[in-house]
């Protein structure tokens, strides 16, 4: 599998069929087309270490303990669309997960902003003021 800059190797990826959930009638208890497809990105040799780190964690709830990525189709009623589906939302993770996030560079308020700012908190702050009682007025 290729995906961007990476060349996946098919043993690396371990799919297993099992029966899918839903309605369906008969066909669906008998007929194993949901897909779920495991891919190892932290004992991955084609995986570079940054690559499977940002994996895991776009993976979320679906990346286990071990760094085990865990994807489950069921979406249609065939077993071969669902694989294809299955590596097609794997290969989407791996092509975000290959983009380098751009690194932040810190900036300073400008003058006139911070002069902006100070003269908005000071006409807050006079309306406030209008706002609250006066002494000697009962």
């Amino acid at each position: 599998m290729k995906v961007g800059d990476l060349l996946i190797d098919e043993s690396e990826i371990v799919e297993s069929f099992v029966r899918a959930s839903g309605p369906g009638g008969q066909n669906v208890n008998k007929v194993a087309s949901a897909v779920e497809l495991r891919f190892d990105a932290r004992g991955s040799p084609s995986l570079p270490n940054d690559v499977a780190v940002r994996l895991i964690k776009l993976a979320g709830a679906r990346a286990t303990l071990d760094g085990v990525v865990v994807i489950f189709a069921q979406k249609f009623a065939s077993q071969p669309r669902n694989r294809e589906d299955a590596r097609a939302r794997l290969a989407a993770l791996l092509a975000k997960a290959q983009e380098r996030p751009k690194p932040r560079r810190a900036t300073r308020p400008t003058l006139a902003s911070r002069a902006r700012r100070l003269d908005e908190k000071t006409r807050r702050g006079a309306v406030k003021a209008l706002r609250r009682r006066t002494t000697g007025a009962d």
